[in-house]
């Protein structure tokens, strides 16, 4: 009897430093990726960059129950000064079920933003400036697991917009005072940050979103700090948790990213149960559309609010340098540092804008595949005159875009090199090699096989742990 009580408070006492002994998580395996063409076009029936060339990926939603895969474009290769039907794409993407590899990247519906009357949201800046209109800089998307609709965010605003399952908008959400671009006059702004003194930063506005399990709330988190609270040096940034329900927000939490250089923010948010969520940050280096090829810092981070401070006005605004006592907890250590791997089609080398992030279906290990995927800017640049150019790479010179050429929209003659860009005097116009050594700037996904402890509790929205009814692993095209 004595031996047993000791075996048993042996026991006891392992149980107890289990519980105490810190969480290790294991680095996600990257098992494989894809370069998609850049000149893809989508399923509108446009036949140019204007109109129906793919925009990849500004953020990636897996819909477990339907087993269907979205890709979001964001305002078009305009910049906003193009009057451009924003979109989203319903795509098939096969996930080998043992070993986590993605392949058949197919699009198979392309999706328009309309508002309630019809009209197409469009990605041109506001204008008025002080007037959001149809101005829509779609960033984020989920979809709400119990009536098919889409809730996405936007950096104009920064908005949040429900729509249904065809893409009309029946609603939008209620912005919150704080967040909203504005002069000291507090006269709005959404169009640039000229006379603006508070608020979100032009183009840094809903970055990343995500939805609760249980379809409650829906969270949009900026993509860096607010003109109030350091601007382009400021560490700490708002993720704002809104009510789906009534539309409002409910809190707004305090998150400090890594740290501010080179554009550094948020690209994507994604809820891993109802209180811990992956922010993936990143800064604007990398291979892309007018970018600086290094330092890259492309990194992954597991999150938690519990017992996060609200810190929705009064509550006063965040210092610069770093957030206030009652931030979000935030894993020291990055669950996944997207730096480290490239692909060959990419010379090796890292892409700019590492902005959607998913988890796909559950591979038969108990493992997850999570997958992230990159926006390209649609391969296209535009001059101060609204004169649009086609960016062609070479992946194999050092810098790609440092040797990339410019040819006018849609042509392959009167090309130009990026250095004459650069010096502000075309020295020559020539043809683009048609060797196929060049060519526009793929979209990219990668896949990592995740172990399901470093998820912790993963639970899909609308999905029964119990019921194992995430297993498929491709679009059933069914509606």
């Amino acid at each position: 009897m004595r031996s047993l009580c000791h075996v048993m408070t042996a026991m006891a006492m392992s149980l107890i430093l289990a519980a105490m002994a810190p969480i290790v998580l294991a680095a996600p395996e990257f098992v494989n990726g894809l370069a998609l063409e850049g000149a893809l076009l989508d399923r509108s029936g446009g036949t140019d960059a204007n109109t129906g060339r793919v925009g990849y990926f500004s953020d990636l939603y897996y819909d477990a129950q339907r087993k269907q895969w979205y890709g979001l474009s964001d305002r078009g290769p305009g910049g906003g000064s193009l009057d451009y039907q924003t979109r989203v794409q319903r795509f098939r993407l096969k996930v080998d079920k043992k070993t986590g590899a993605i392949s058949g990247f197919t699009i198979r519906e392309t999706i328009i933003f309309k508002d309630e009357f019809g009209n197409p949201m469009n990605g041109l800046a506001p204008s008025p400036t002080n007037v959001l209109g149809n101005a829509f800089d779609p960033e984020g998307f989920v979809i709400n697991s119990h009536n098919r609709h889409f809730y996405v965010s936007d950096e104009y605003g920064p908005s949040l917009y429900e729509f249904d399952k065809k893409g009309k908008r029946v609603r939008s959400f209620v912005t919150p005072a704080n967040l909203i671009p504005r002069s000291a006059a507090n006269m709005p702004n959404y169009a640039n940050d000229i006379g603006n003194t508070a608020g979100k930063r032009t183009n840094r506005g809903f970055e990343g979103l995500a939805i609760s399990p249980d379809g409650a709330y829906v969270y949009a988190m900026l993509q860096s700090a607010m003109l109030d609270e350091g601007g382009s040096g400021g560490l700490c940034n708002r993720i704002v948790k809104f009510s789906a329900g009534t539309g409002t927000a409910v809190a707004q939490y305090a998150y400090q990213m890594e740290g501010s250089s080179q554009g550094r923010g948020i690209s994507a948010l994604f809820a891993i149960n109802d209180h811990e969520f992956l922010v993936l940050e990143r800064n604007n280096r990398g291979i892309g559309v007018g970018a600086e090829l290094s330092p890259s810092n492309k990194k992954l981070f597991r999150i938690d609010i519990t017992g996060a401070t609200d810190f929705s006005p009064p509550a006063p605004a965040f210092a610069a340098a770093a957030c206030p006592t009652g931030k979000v907890t935030k894993q020291a250590v990055p669950l996944l540092d997207l730096a480290v791997d490239t692909l060959p089609e990419f010379g090796n080398k890292v892409p700019e804008k590492w902005e959607g992030l998913a988890v796909g279906p559950r591979l038969k290990d108990g493992s997850y595949v999570l997958v992230t995927g990159t926006d390209n800017d649609y391969s296209v640049t535009q001059n101060g005159i609204g004169q649009q150019f086609d960016v062609y790479f070479r992946m194999s010179d050092a810098d790609p875009f440092a040797g990339s050429i410019q040819c006018p929209l849609g042509l392959t003659t009167g090309c130009f090199t990026t250095a004459d860009v650069a010096d502000g005097v075309v020295n020559e116009m020539f043809d683009l090699p048609n060797d196929g050594s060049y060519k526009l700037l793929p979209g990219v996904l990668h896949a990592y096989k995740v172990a399901a402890t470093d998820l912790g509790t993963f639970i899909r929205p609308g999905y029964d742990q119990d019921r194992g009814d995430d297993e498929g692993q491709e679009d059933d095209d069914k509606e």
